[in-house]
């Protein structure tokens, strides 16, 4: 921990997505390590915000833009000069995507391919961290775990765009920045489902479960045998801050992907009946 807060202290630090879940708990932990954080976010909803209940707006240089506006986006950049760009921005809900699919595309894959373009003709000092999905993986319906080196698809737009966010990101990594002209290195992370507190986006197991108990109703549950890779939100958190870290002293590491992830995974059942019965021991302790 004290060599990630050596590390950062008075970073220039560019998180894009700042205004959502993972982006703004990101946010707030380069804070604590003292960075200087630059944040963008589009349309943000300010009265169930995670960004600005934690009053993030006042302790970042904060940008309200559309990731896709290619000029925007490439001005800032050029303005605030990051050394780290941790990038967060998507649509980041499956069922969303069904409902908005060419949104879903624009803003996942052409949102990364814009802050490749940038980069590529900025090319200054800075290290790139992409944030997808596990979801960008082929689902074979099996049990097992992924490996960085699996094939990449999908069978929903989220999905698929995650996984065109990946191959856009390999085309320009491996055409452009490993280069020994180029002065950008990036890396891809991939995650799987993220819980904690501040998350308010609609159709999510954990608030939907705390939200239905509280006023004593049955939770809907939504596909109870699905299984996920559950993680509390800081743990891909801290991953994504040492990997940038790391990134400046090994090389080797620029281009490659990263899962992060728990070693364990539990159906959306077993994920309920733990909180349920989380629930039940504090009761009992009150």
């Amino acid at each position: 921990m004290e060599n990630i807060k050596n590390f950062y202290k008075n970073k220039k630090i560019l998180v894009t997505g700042a205004t959502g879940f993972k982006g703004a708990w990101l946010c707030s932990w380069l804070l604590k390590l003292k960075a200087k954080v630059y944040s963008t976010g589009y349309n943000p909803n300010q009265n169930k915000n995670l960004f600005y209940k934690l009053s993030l707006q006042k302790k970042t240089y904060l940008k309200i833009f559309d990731i896709r506006n290619f000029g925007k986006l490439d001005a800032f950049i050029r303005k605030t000069k990051p050394s780290i760009i941790f990038h967060l921005a998507a649509q980041p809900l499956v069922l969303e995507s069904y409902k908005d699919e060419y949104r879903t595309y624009l803003s996942n894959s052409f949102g990364t391919m814009n802050i490749l373009e940038s980069l590529k003709q900025y090319n200054q000092d800075c290290i790139a961290i992409i944030i997808t999905s596990d979801k960008c993986y082929e689902n074979t319906d099996k049990e097992v775990s992924y490996k960085e080196s699996d094939r990449l698809g999908g069978k929903d737009p989220y999905s698929t765009s995650k996984a065109c966010a990946e191959l856009i990101t390999r085309g320009y990594s491996n055409s452009f920045f490993c280069s020994e002209k180029s002065n950008i290195r990036v890396a891809t992370t991939r995650a799987g489902n993220v819980i904690g507190g501040g998350d308010w986006a609609k159709n999510r197991i954990v608030p939907d479960c705390f939200k239905s108990w509280s006023i004593d109703e049955v939770v809907k549950i939504r596909s109870p045998e699905a299984t996920r890779p559950w993680q509390h939100v800081l743990d891909p958190i801290n991953g994504y801050l040492n990997l940038a870290c790391k990134m400046t002293e090994d090389i080797s590491l620029n281009g490659e992907s990263f899962n992060f992830g728990p070693e364990n995974s539990y159906s959306v059942a077993e994920l309920v009946k733990k909180l349920s019965d989380n629930i039940l021991v504090t009761s009992d302790i009150d």
